[in-house]
């Protein structure tokens, strides 16, 4: 991730290709992501985790000896497929794993500092990733393959937690994901405004990873080191609120968070698409630092709301939903960024996701009020 746009345009590509890449995955994810969901519910959370962390590892040896367009795009689709397989089975085998021990209460404490510890040991490998781009942007791929190798033995040591399974869940696989996209979406009205409005911030914070590094370099960063030491920076920005997100849930009431929560994402994209000069980084460094309190908080928000035997695929529909909404926006943002400027392309994406984010946030609050 430090050096990625970087390695992107040493390859020959363009800040609209970046996002044509990205959006692609985002549609490979977004096709795969309820069946791939559906699968962890039926045969096991573990067995999905193994077939998604092989692929992830397979995406990064495509990237490794690629040089163009086709190779990255061949890369992009291999780690799709296997984000989509890690997605939602994740955070499942975790909430199914504290439910068999009694402790549900515990999880956005666990979710918290599991995003936390991610995100620290991001904040390192970027660093370390800034040092390696210096020998050549190629090197931190070949790194890139031992670690998905360790991600892929670590999942084949998971435990998989005693959990409901879907009534007759070989036999009728369509019928069954139509029921709990029926369930999730249509019939418990709470879920589905839950779920939408997580994934518009969700799609909101993955636009903003793909601006970081165009923006660092528009402000007059363009230095390997000083892209790694920044992503390091904003990976302890989420890190930290991440692992107090349990506390200040407590202290601040669910209508008030989420109603903070869109105000800052958005607030902080209009404002940075006005401010050219390193004071800019301040501004990314509250966005990160929301992001590292909403991404565990709607997590927990969502699973409160839905059945243990359909819980990897009700949160694959989120994904699903995150990706749909990237694929569909993130190409118009890279056009406007390559033909106008980066500035516009920031400011219609926070007014966008302002837009989205506002009108669902005001339905859901409105169904609270009246239950």
């Amino acid at each position: 991730m430090p050096i990625i746009w970087l390695f992107y345009e040493e390859n020959g590509l363009t800040i609209a290709d970046l996002f044509i890449i990205q959006s692609i995955y985002s549609v490979t994810i977004a096709i795969i992501e309820i069946p791939s969901g559906y699968v962890a519910d039926v045969l096991g959370r573990k067995n999905s985790m193994i077939i998604g962390t092989f692929f992830g590892m397979l995406g990064m040896i495509v990237y490794s000896f690629s040089f163009g367009f086709e190779g990255f795009l061949i890369a992009a689709l291999c780690l799709g497929i296997g984000q989509s397989f890690i997605s939602g089975s994740d955070t499942a085998i975790m909430y199914d794993s504290l439910l068999q021990l009694n402790r549900t209460k515990d999880f956005i404490k666990l979710e918290g500092r599991t995003i936390s510890m991610g995100n620290l040991a991001e904040a390192f490998a970027f660093i370390i990733g800034g040092l390696l781009a210096e020998i050549s942007l190629r090197t931190p791929f070949y790194y890139q393959i031992g670690i998905a190798f360790i991600g892929f033995l670590i999942a084949i040591t998971l435990v998989e937690p005693t959990m409901l399974r879907l009534e007759d869940g070989k036999k009728k696989p369509w019928k069954n994901i139509k029921k709990i996209v029926r369930f999730a979406l249509k019939e418990n009205k709470a879920l589905r405004y839950y779920i939408l409005y997580s994934s518009i911030i969700g799609a909101g914070t993955l636009t903003m990873a793909w601006f970081s590094q165009p923006y660092f370099m528009s402000i007059g960063i363009d230095s390997k080191f000083y892209f790694g030491l920044l992503g390091a920076g904003l990976n302890l920005a989420v890190a930290i609120p991440s692992f107090y997100a349990h506390k200040i849930e407590e202290k601040i009431k669910t209508k008030n968070l989420l109603i903070l929560i869109l105000i800052l994402i958005c607030s902080c994209y209009i404002a940075i698409a006005y401010i050219s000069s390193y004071w800019g980084l301040l501004i990314l460094l509250l966005f990160y630092i929301t992001r590292g309190v909403a991404t565990p908080v709607l997590r927990d928000y969502m699973n409160r709301h839905i059945p243990s035997e359909m819980r990897a695929t009700v949160m694959s529909i989120r994904s699903f939903i995150i990706r749909i909404v990237f694929a569909s926006t993130s190409p118009f943002f890279g056009y406007v960024a390559d033909i106008y400027s980066l500035q516009q392309a920031l400011l219609l994406s926070g007014v966008l996701f302002l837009v989205l984010g506002g009108s669902t946030l005001f339905l859901l609050l409105h169904l609270q009020q009246k239950n």
